[in-house]
């Protein structure tokens, strides 16, 4: 039997799923209700994917991918949180200095730019979004 991740993994990639019914059940996986934060957590968010005590700060529900080369954007990814969440560690390339980087900016709720990686004069690069 294989590992549930990969399964819906799978399912996504096939195009049997969307990645958004993906996501819920990757929070099932995680044992942590969707849209909650992380565990331990005491402030849930609300439908609007907003903290209840927070003030109203947004919190982030998905996680965005660009990749360019020469300049011109070749990959623009955008996954549900969830899915993004548990495909961190699957992403060849990125270190696991950047992984707990943005592991904790999940835990914080933060959103915008968390890796920005240009390489020299070539137009080349890599950006990893919290929206």
């Amino acid at each position: 039997m294989s590992d549930p991740l990969e399964t819906i993994l799978r399912l996504v990639a096939e195009g049997r799923i969307t990645a958004d019914e993906a996501a819920p059940l990757i929070d099932a996986l995680q044992g942590s209700p969707a849209r909650s934060g992380s565990p331990g957590d005491t402030t849930a968010g609300d439908a609007r994917g907003r903290s209840a005590a927070g003030g109203g700060k947004d919190l982030p529900s998905a996680v965005r991918i660009e990749i360019t080369e020469a300049g011109r954007r070749v990959v623009n990814l955008r996954v549900p949180l969830g899915l993004g969440r548990m495909a961190l560690d699957h992403v060849p390339g990125l270190s696991a200095d950047n992984i707990t980087r943005i592991r904790e900016a999940l835990e914080q709720g933060m959103t915008g730019s968390l890796l920005v990686v240009d390489e020299g004069d070539a137009g080349d690069g890599v950006r990893i979004i919290l929206e």
